[in-house]
């Protein structure tokens, strides 16, 4: 769990950066766009929270599979300091068409106000695929029919 202060500032930079012009997202009160808690859990934090490694998938092949907010109350505004708690609430494995395995893992960070209200969830599915086969060396016969 850590605590993260909603700045009008980091709201101003993410809603240019995702071309979020609308009035709401600027100003000493301004509402932070829905998507601006992901930058909150993943960048901004202070802790460590590569949930990718915690689960032991390999970044290298690991993938954003599905992403969802829940908004329990208003969006949050500047100055409101919310405490996150982050956990995984589903694993499984399954193979795909090719054959290959893949790992998926649900990790929900939930977002509480002061009060302990809840917020805001948000609900990310990681998708690890299974690294590619070794390719098979060509036989003698194959080398020299090329």
């Amino acid at each position: 769990m850590f605590e993260a202060l909603i700045e009008q500032g980091k709201i101003r930079e993410f809603a240019l950066a995702t071309k979020s012009f609308h009035p709401d997202f600027s100003g000493g009160q301004a509402v932070s766009p829905p998507t601006f808690l992901n930058a909150v859990s993943r960048i901004w934090a202070d802790v460590p929270l590569d949930v990718a490694e915690q689960l032991g998938f390999d970044v290298s092949r690991t993938l954003h599979g599905e992403e969802e907010f829940i908004f329990h109350t208003t969006l949050p505004h500047a100055g409101d300091r919310l405490s996150v708690d982050v956990r995984i609430t589903g694993r499984a494995e399954k193979v795909r068409r090719n054959g290959g395995r893949m790992r998926l893992a649900v990790v929900v960070r939930e977002f509480r106000d002061a009060d302990g209200r809840l917020v805001a969830e948000q609900r990310s599915t990681l998708v690890e695929t299974e690294p590619p086969a070794p390719a098979d060396e060509p036989t003698e016969e194959e080398v020299a029919r090329t």
